[in-house]
């Protein structure tokens, strides 16, 4: 009898996954659940071009529309798994049917993180997740209206970015002490903040929300430090956490999403998890790592399959990611949670640099301004993990490429 593949999460990783299950010759049953209405699709427009209504949302799907009736692949759209079963071997769903499964990649992704503040239920107030998020902020925007963007993560500085182009007063509210400080560090993060400033987005830093206010809709919103903000709508962007919640009782170890080793699995056999919810073995970085980002969902999502399919190979891929906020180019590549030194190639102040992330000499992740290949030279420094001279990588005549040796790199 041929086997059955069930995928939970129809995102860019699972997507990705059942293509690559058929396009790698696995010729039986394969199901992909997605709580959304719509067919697994790119979410990094969502925040910039679909948003200002520069792109279709037909450009952002990830297959034609026909792809996966033509492929055997059955699309179950608009249903939510509510249990997996690992003893049975069954997804349930929240329409009342249960699937059953020999292996199961689990996809799911993300949500937004919520925050309770009074007020929070006026109309007005949005996040950013779904087309159908973005397409409720679209409508809102026109020239001359005012709105908060509550966050200036990348999702919050970019969507900032997005509505100061089409015209709209942008007042954002940040508990950090400039834009990106958790990730970028406050080097870096300056050189967000004064691009943003430029383009006449008043920020307000070390400052969280203390209110919504409004009759019925949201009128104004306060802060803790007293400040009152007309506007006629609000962002709210505050980060994400795992979507882990369906398999909660299984032997599944959950840990910052859930735990794979390099090759996507869990420990329960037959289990697999990849994007944004995998906290997976990473053996450059020789630790566990979970990234939330378009690179990282695709190439897991192929790799993960072929992982299920019995081949695959330790995953190892650089996590590389981009965000475009006003004229503007900012690229990252690597991981890091904390660093020692950051050394820059450029000028910060000119904006057009890449700078790195090193810690006991050895670089963990660069981070490029309108540097693109600088930053594509560099993912082979972070992988090699060899300890670089600052002074070589700071000087422009060096070239990065030139960097690596040959008897250390990885590659």
């Amino acid at each position: 009898m041929s086997e059955t593949f069930v995928i939970v999460g129809a995102g860019l990783a699972g997507g990705t996954a059942a293509s690559t299950l058929r396009q790698d010759g696995f010729d039986g049953r394969v199901v992909l659940i997605g709580a959304e209405k719509h067919p697994p699709y790119e979410r990094p427009p969502l925040s910039k071009e679909y948003l200002r209504d520069e792109s279709s949302f037909e450009q952002a799907l990830l297959q034609p529309l026909d792809f996966y009736g033509e492929n055997g692949i059955e699309l179950k759209c608009d249903v939510r798994a509510t249990r997996i079963d690992d003893r049975e071997k069954t997804v349930e769903l929240d329409s009342g049917e249960q699937v059953a499964y020999d292996k199961l990649l689990f996809a799911a992704g993300v949500k937004n993180r919520q925050v309770p503040t009074p007020g929070s239920g006026l109309d007005g107030i949005y996040d950013l997740r779904t087309v159908a998020d973005s397409d409720l902020i679209r409508r809102e925007i026109s020239p001359g209206r005012k709105a908060v963007v509550v966050g200036m993560g990348f999702i919050g500085s970019e969507v900032a970015a997005s509505l100061r182009q089409s015209g709209v007063e942008v007042t954002v509210v940040d508990r950090n002490k400039v834009p990106l400080r958790r990730v970028l560090g406050e080097e870096v993060g300056r050189v967000i903040e004064v691009i943003h400033r430029d383009h006449g987005t008043e920020l307000i830093f070390e400052d969280t929300v203390a209110a919504f206010e409004g009759t019925g809709r949201v009128e104004s919103v306060v802060t803790s430090a007293g400040h009152s903000l007309g506007c006629d709508f609000v962002v709210v962007a505050l980060g994400v956490e795992p979507v882990v919640e369906p398999l909660v009782g299984t032997g599944v170890e959950i840990d910052n999403g859930v735990v794979v080793d390099e090759y996507f699995r869990t420990g329960v056999e037959g289990i697999y998890a990849a994007g944004d919810v995998a906290n997976h073995y990473h053996p450059v970085f020789e630790r566990h790592i979970r990234v939330e980002h378009w690179q990282n969902a695709l190439k897991q999502g192929q790799a993960a399959a072929r992982s299920m399919l019995g081949g695959g190979e330790p995953y190892q891929e650089i996590p590389w990611f981009w965000s475009d906020q006003y004229e503007h180019n900012l690229q990252y590549s690597g991981f890091h949670r904390e660093w020692d030194e950051l050394v820059v190639r450029g000028s910060l102040q000119e904006r057009s640099f890449v700078a790195f992330y090193r810690k006991d000499e050895r670089i963990l992740a660069a981070v490029a301004i309108d540097r693109g290949r600088d930053l594509r030279r560099s993912v082979p420094l972070i992988k090699s993990r060899q300890r670089i001279e600052a002074s070589r990588l700071r000087d422009p005549d060096v070239d990065l490429r030139k960097l690596v040796t040959a008897a250390n790199t990885r590659l």
